[in-house]
């Protein structure tokens, strides 16, 4: 892959109104006009649930919906001030030599400021060196959505603050410290870098295969006979999935480490799910059937867990748990085992459909079933849908979808259907109709919940 750098570029007309609307109101609060601007995507991700974390690839492609931070700065200012389009965000300021983040609070502020430390740290920028910044955020990803509006703003902030600071980093370098910087909050979720990875690395009208460890980027072309269309079901991803989230992480590496540990390796040398199927040599299919054998179905207490590993309590919340999972004493390890593994299978046979050059109806439905039995294993294995999404996924599915499913971590959010092209229009009709209409808390909300998405290029700047 190529250690290139986010693009400098001129504004793209067909997004013209709104940079100069955005100019206006930057010039209206500021006095003068922003330098440049800065633009990061948000994503949906296609197929690849909560198996980054685990080392595996996935398939998401960056959506048009994005931040945009527009940007004045100098280096004799001492201050970054930061204030939003969107009167609901308050604004704020803070001294660029001395940057306190609260990090039990999830205030948007906060996200912003993870991408300017993540950058200081990164460079190891002395105080005298780093450049005042006054910045106006505009943003279209919907936020508790399953979208990654957080990790938008991280890659934007830290962009915005390289191109400000005269700095030139790589964009695998900007993938990894985006989302390390992310880590500096002890709200986040210990996730992979799938994020990060598609808002910087990102190429329009293409989805991508992004691989970890190394990082590696395989665009990935959707047949034209489909569109993705993505629908909010009205609830936010509610704030105890943080938590639900890390268990999830700590579920799938004690299971790896049993599963070492069962098959005489040494398993504290075993972080993730691909970890212990590269010791043993398995294809993800035999990984299956491993897992299965080797895993029991009821949840193990804690005291189980230590007695397999021959660890006391103490020592495993060194070895294997993570930040709010400590006092978990159930962990369902055959399930999530057998999702993490099929679901890998599941991300690399989608790709593989992908790559026929003259789709017909069978190789389409394919691909819509491998959608659906990621939803059904999210749902069943991985215990992180909901009522709510698992209801308009159905009624995706009824009303023309060829596959749907669950995007983003899940307990809440956003669903992802493919849908024949030259059905779109009565599938969107349908939507409306059967989940929207009828239900007041959705109706309201019917016209921003529902949109067609075509893959967006990465994170770039963008001059006046």
């Amino acid at each position: 892959m190529a250690a290139d750098t986010a693009p400098v570029m001129s504004i793209p007309d067909p997004q013209r109104n709104r940079y100069e609307s955005l100019t206006r109101t930057f010039i209206d609060r500021f006095g003068h006009p922003p330098s440049f601007f800065g633009r990061a995507p948000g994503r949906v991700n296609i197929i690849g649930e909560h198996i980054d974390y685990n080392g595996y690839g996935v398939l998401p492609m960056a959506i048009e919906q994005d931040v945009v931070i527009a940007v004045s700065y100098e280096q004799a200012s001492n201050k970054i001030v930061v204030t939003n389009t969107d009167s609901s965000f308050s604004d704020f300021e803070c001294d660029k030599r001395d940057i306190k983040l609260d990090k039990t609070s999830p205030e948007w502020n906060n996200y912003f400021l993870c991408g300017v430390l993540g950058v200081y740290r990164h460079q190891d920028l002395a105080c005298q060196n780093r450049h005042g910044m006054s910045c106006m955020v505009s943003g279209t990803v919907p936020t508790s959505a399953g979208l990654s509006s957080s990790s938008a703003l991280v890659c934007c902030a830290a962009l915005v603050t390289m191109h400000a600071n005269k700095l030139s980093i790589a964009k695998d370098a900007l993938v990894d410290l985006s989302a390390d910087c992310e880590n500096f909050l002890a709200t986040s979720t210990e996730g992979g870098n799938m994020d990060q990875a598609i808002a910087i690395m990102a190429e329009q009208g293409l989805a991508q295969l992004i691989e970890f460890s190394p990082l590696r980027i395989t665009p990935v072309e959707l047949p034209p006979e489909v569109v993705f269309v993505i629908t909010h079901s009205c609830t936010e991803i509610h704030k105890g999935a943080t938590a639900c989230f890390n268990i999830r992480v700590v579920e799938c590496r004690i299971a790896a480490q049993v599963i070492a540990k069962k098959k005489g390796l040494d398993w504290r040398d075993v972080s993730t799910l691909r970890d212990v199927q590269e010791k043993i040599g398995l294809n993800l299919t035999d990984m299956v059937v491993l897992a299965k054998d080797m895993l029991h179905q009821a949840a193990y207490t804690k005291q189980e867990v230590c007695g397999v590993l021959g660890v006391t309590e103490e020592e495993l919340a060194t070895t294997s748990l993570i930040a709010f999972t400590e006092n978990e004493n159930e962990f369902h390890l055959h399930d999530r085992a057998v999702h993490v593994y099929n679901e890998a299978e599941r991300v690399y046979q989608f790709q593989r459909v992908c790559e026929i050059k003259h789709h017909d109806s069978f190789s389409l439905q394919q691909m819509g079933d491998l959608m659906s039995a990621s939803h059904s294993s999210c749902h069943q294995l991985f215990d992180c849908s909901s009522e709510h999404l698992n209801i308009l996924v159905e009624t995706c599915m009824l009303s023309g979808a060829l596959g749907s499913r669950l995007t983003g971590a899940g307990w809440g959010g956003c669903v992802v259907s493919m849908v024949p092209t030259n059905q779109v229009e009565h599938f969107l009709q349908q939507v409306k109709e059967k989940y929207y209409a009828n239900e007041p808390s959705r109706s309201s909300r019917m016209e921003s919940s529902v949109f067609i998405t075509k893959p967006s290029g990465g994170a770039a700047i963008y001059t006046i």
